[in-house]
């Protein structure tokens, strides 16, 4: 049995989105058509919502009308961690998500989101849609029955947020934390006790004590979730998150059933999005920043100790999924990319930033 069969006929694929009572989607002959797109975030969440708007208006713009997107957010049809399970059994058409929330159906999906001590948003976009990352995007896709495309970029992620203050590695033992994707399973191996949870749960779950801590996104969408009213420390520079892409993937027979116009609609417009919504970040972040420290917020950095314990882990994590060959050929050539990358941008880009704000202080 393939891939696809297997999942539109298990329980895992077909429970999930059965139960929230959705149907099959139809295809309309002769009319505009709409195709259903569940989210993994709450209506209204700064940033990511911002990208599942931006995307449905570009599909709506560019089409002149004959297609459009129906968003649905987190909890509105199904769970926001199963929008992968709704699009994969055929009982939604696309979903909008990160994908390493996924590294349960395969580890390789974190690389189309981020890895640790990976890509930052430009190395990203560059190995995406230059050096062949693209092209094995929809290699794991095709596994798993879905047409596959970036459509969001949040930038540079936060290190997270923390009750007390993480001064070595020792603090991370117990530490009730929230990190999905592998970099999740780095904090576990530093003794954290890792949860992964949609970002409509996250400011409960710290309120109740649930959570220690947790990592969501940056400055500007961590205000507007409100985590600076549940914990006192930040830390602004994670290993885990460089330069995060979110994702819109479509079953691929509902797109394989759209005409060549409408199949090149979609994937413009998630390039699109995903531009847009890399500056989107970039632009708030640094205003925000200023209203957390300016509100109470302490901003920490992780010691050096902490950044190799990082490390050790992140290696460790990364290894033992070097027996899967999809995993293995996709690291070697993130990895391949994101060294001719920074041997050039190391020389410049870094070079320059350093000076330039070494010269400016002084002026």
């Amino acid at each position: 049995m393939d891939r696809r069969s297997f999942l539109k006929t298990s329980a895992l694929g077909g429970a999930s989105a059965a139960a929230a009572g959705l149907a099959a989607p139809a295809v309309a002959q002769g009319a505009p058509r709409t195709l259903t797109m569940v989210c993994s975030w709450p209506r209204g969440l700064a940033g990511v919502w911002d990208a599942v708007e931006r995307f449905v208006d570009n599909v709506q713009t560019m089409s002149g009308g004959s297609l459009a997107i129906d968003a649905r957010a987190a909890g509105e049809l199904v769970g926001g961690l199963e929008v992968f399970d709704a699009v994969t059994a055929g009982q939604a058409d696309m979903y909008h998500a990160a994908d390493y929330y996924f590294t349960g159906q395969h580890p390789a999906w974190a690389y189309y989101t981020t890895a640790p001590f990976g890509m930052t948003a430009p190395e990203m976009m560059s190995w995406y849609y230059g050096m062949g990352g693209k092209d094995l995007h929809q290699q794991l896709g095709d596994v798993f029955g879905l047409h596959t495309s970036i459509a969001g970029q949040t930038g540079a992620q936060g290190g997270g947020w923390f009750r007390k203050e993480i001064k070595s590695v020792a603090d991370f033992q117990g530490l009730k934390f929230r990190m999905p994707g592998l970099g999740g399973e780095v904090v576990g191996k530093l003794g954290a006790s890792v949860q992964v949870m949609a970002a409509g749960e996250i400011y409960q779950a710290l309120s109740s004590g649930a959570l220690d801590g947790t990592e969501w996104v940056g400055p500007w969408s961590d205000e507007k979730l409100g985590l600076q009213e549940v914990c006192q420390f930040f830390y602004p520079a994670g290993f885990h998150e460089p330069g995060s892409a979110l994702s819109v993937n479509t079953n691929l027979e509902v797109f394989d059933s759209l005409s060549p116009a409408e199949q090149r609609i979609l994937d413009v417009a998630a390039a699109e999005c995903h531009q847009f919504d890399y500056a989107l970040f970039i632009a708030n972040n640094g205003p925000a920043l200023g209203r957390l420290i300016s509100g109470g917020t302490q901003i920490k950095e992780f010691s050096d100790d902490v950044w190799d314990a990082y490390g050790a882990a992140s290696k460790e994590v990364l290894d033992q999924y070097m027996d899967d060959e999809i995993f293995a050929e996709t690291r070697a050539a993130y990895e391949s990319a994101m060294g001719e990358i920074s041997g050039w941008t190391g020389r410049s880009d870094s070079v320059y930033t350093a000076q330039r704000n070494r010269v400016l202080a002084t002026l």
